[in-house]
């Protein structure tokens, strides 16, 4: 965000874009988001070993801060800052104390992140540019909601799901969708993920039709050029 000029009906952004750009914008009203800041005063943590960085309490992907017996869980543990992190790392804290079996780090590169906006927007795993700077060669796909007839029969054909593997194994690096609904879609990638899927068992899913989710099928295809409509 470059600039903002109030006005008596609304408010003109002005927005920086990546090339230098400048893009302006008009609109009723202006929500800024600025993060969390952890509240970690009056724990008692001074004299311990629990390291805290930008006011959130840092832990491993256990849950354990450096203090022997100590877990941090939640917003207070850093971002991202979203309920449904915060549940699993309770989950899985109370499973690590109690010894249960099968008791799982957390791996926060398998967290989708949701925003319920119109159009929504929902990501998980790497972006395009993170995956390269990691020096991975990519297959990207890239499919429209326009190209999906569940999404023009709900009046919702704006939108796109974008997929992301590596191209030397298949494996599925990243999955970003904005449109109708892709805050339930999200998850079909990150159980893909979660299951170390990649692109072959994703190719040979059979996806429902007519439903939004033919669109995930799609842009797993469309990585590999073999998209049928588009």
């Amino acid at each position: 965000m470059k600039q903002l000029d109030r006005r008596a009906d609304g408010v003109k952004a002005q927005v920086s874009l990546a090339g230098g750009e400048t893009l302006s914008i008009e609109a009723d009203r202006v929500i800024l988001a600025v993060g969390i800041e952890g509240n970690t005063e009056g724990l008692g943590l001074e004299g311990m070993a629990v390291e805290v960085d930008r006011t959130h309490v840092v832990t491993n992907e256990w849950m354990e801060t450096g203090e022997p017996g100590v877990y941090a869980v939640g917003d207070l543990a850093g971002p991202p800052w979203l309920a449904h992190k915060a549940t699993h790392e309770g989950i899985l804290v109370a499973e690590r104390i109690a010894g249960a079996p099968g008791a799982h780090p957390l791996n926060k590169n398998r967290i989708p992140g949701c925003t319920y906006c119109r159009p929504q927007v929902a990501s998980v795993g790497l972006t395009e540019a993170a995956a390269r700077a990691e020096g991975y060669a990519l297959k990207v796909g890239r499919f429209p909601f326009v190209g999906n007839g569940k999404a023009i029969a709900l009046g919702e054909s704006d939108g796109l799901v974008k997929t992301i593997f590596d191209a030397a194994t298949g494996e599925l690096l990243g999955a970003h969708l904005i449109g109708a609904e892709v805050t339930e879609l999200i998850q079909g990638f990150v159980i893909a993920m979660n299951l170390e899927t990649t692109e072959a068992e994703l190719m040979q899913t059979v996806f429902a039709h007519p439903t939004l989710s033919e669109m995930m099928h799609e842009s797993v295809l469309e990585a590999w050029e073999r998209a049928i409509h588009i």
